[in-house]
């Protein structure tokens, strides 16, 4: 498959607001995205405006806050999209399609039942949440990402392992935690902890440098087949050198650091 056949859904509704640079970020490395509203994917839009999720290559949840957040982050897209092609989603997972969900993005995913998902597909309840910052407030800042993933998530395949980024996160919500005491450890085990966040020095992240107090430094974490990646810093947003905080401060390339995600799946995808 060439880089241009490749066809991206990147899902909204209203409240969506990270759609814009999720479109630009696929579109910089190739690939042919469209910006979907989910009413276009369930039937409720004029005929030539309707689309099928399986004439899709990835499918993309982006930043904002669907809904309102009401409920909880996420919530209700979740809901809406379960009740109207949960299944159609599913196949696509199961088929090994590419999914990717950041930050607000990640918060559907974890309602969706898609991450964790440890033994299976979908699990029909969260078993997961992404709780309140441990600092009660929205915290809008750069952070510093190691990649601990040993091989395994198709969005880092092209990223060397401990390799540090830096994503800016903008969230409120970001806290991962989950009703059973070892789900840290299992995760590790499965080899789906993705990034962590870091210290500006390599250290353990005090804060501000882990942003919501996630435990283990838990900032983003896949499914146990590798396809679906859920993050709350947003890769999408430093695609270029010249949105990095420190730009100005000399730089070996114009290319950011978000671009290496994009890079990765699209290299699995065209191989």
């Amino acid at each position: 498959m060439k880089a241009k056949d490749v066809k991206v859904c990147v899902l909204r509704i209203e409240g969506t607001n990270g759609e814009d640079e999720m479109y630009e970020a696929f579109r910089m490395v190739g690939a042919s995205p469209e910006k979907v509203h989910l009413k276009q994917l369930v039937g409720r839009a004029p005929a030539d405006m309707r689309r099928n999720i399986e004439d899709y290559d990835v499918l993309v949840l982006p930043g904002g806050f669907s809904a309102g957040d009401y409920v909880r982050a996420g919530a209700i897209f979740a809901a809406r999209i379960k009740a109207a092609i949960g299944p159609q989603v599913k196949r696509f997972v199961e088929q090994g399609n590419p999914v990717l969900g950041v930050c607000n993005g990640f918060q559907i995913l974890v309602e969706l039942g898609l991450l964790p998902a440890v033994g299976e597909v979908m699990s029909p309840v969260p078993t997961t949440a992404l709780y309140t910052n441990d600092s009660a407030r929205f915290e809008c800042r750069p952070t510093l990402l190691r990649n601990d993933n040993r091989g395994k998530c198709i969005f880092t395949s092209d990223i060397p392992r401990n390799k540090v980024l830096m994503f800016p996160s903008a969230h409120a919500e970001g806290k991962l935690l989950s009703a059973d005491l070892k789900f840290v450890e299992k995760l590790d085990e499965n080899d789906q902890i993705v990034f962590r966040y870091i210290g500006v020095n390599g250290e353990k992240p005090e804060y501000p440098w882990n942003p919501n107090g996630s435990p283990s430094d838990i900032a983003g974490i896949c499914n146990p087949a590798g396809n679906v990646l859920g993050l709350m810093p947003h890769p999408e947003r430093v695609m270029t050198r010249f949105t990095h905080p420190d730009w100005t401060r000399g730089y070996s390339s114009e290319e950011g650091d978000g671009m290496m995600v994009f890079r990765s799946v699209m290299k699995q995808l065209t191989k």
